[in-house]
């Protein structure tokens, strides 16, 4: 299973993602993809995706969680970090003590 999260998706690439995927809520598409067809739909979405437009996608992976998470587009937005500690990826939002901040 894929979900992808868009920030600000034109109107040509919400249509194509719509071949692959339910849209649920506007901007949330749920889908079940094969490793190529999923490398082939990021491909397209990245080439035509305008510069400010941003990603979260979820994608199932043979790994400890189950999941694999990828962000494409400009950082900073959300003030969300993802981190990595001890091979479990993560979404930071903040720390309470900054200098045990990993990132």
């Amino acid at each position: 299973m894929t979900v992808l999260v868009c920030n600000d998706v034109p109107p040509a690439v919400r249509g194509a993602l719509k071949r692959w995927f339910i849209e649920p809520r506007p901007n949330v598409f749920v889908g079940t993809l094969n490793v190529r067809t999923h490398r082939k739909v990021m491909d397209f979405v990245l080439r035509n995706a305008p510069k400010d437009f941003g990603v979260l996608v979820i994608s199932s992976a043979p790994n400890c969680q189950g999941y694999v998470v990828e962000r494409f587009g400009p950082e900073g937005k959300t003030g969300r970090k993802d981190v990595e500690i001890s091979g479990i990826s993560l979404i930071a939002e903040s720390w309470i003590n900054p200098e045990n901040c990993p990132f």
